[in-house]
């Protein structure tokens, strides 16, 4: 299953998309949690490389399309993630996939 870090023992920056699938896209009420050390309530958002949003929340309900990431005081900043307004896609879980596995395909539009 998908097993978010825990804020205390993160040693980087991550960003966990709600819900956890790849591509993220608009129309599926992403949610982005922005965990790493630090304070809590002290996180920067970053939309297209531009400040974004509510200063110090941790959660970011996403509505525009674009690459986000956020900072945090002592792990810095995280990877980009990309929640696009495309029509149709074709949808994977997020965690890794090996060959053998089996697994769902979401085509939605």
């Amino acid at each position: 299953g998908w097993c978010p870090l825990s804020p205390a023992g993160a040693q980087s920056t991550q960003l966990l998309v709600e819900p956890p699938r790849t591509p993220a896209v608009l129309w599926d009420r992403v949610t982005l949690t922005c965990q790493g050390s630090g304070t809590a309530g002290a996180t920067t958002w970053y939309k297209d490389g531009q400040r974004w949003g509510q200063e110090g929340c941790d959660h970011l309900t996403v509505t525009e399309s674009g690459t986000y990431t956020c900072d945090r005081p002592d792990t810095g900043l995280s990877p980009p993630v990309t929640v696009s307004d495309d029509w149709l896609v074709l949808q994977v879980p997020v965690w890794a996939l090996f060959e053998g596995d089996s697994v769902t395909l979401r085509c939605r539009h």
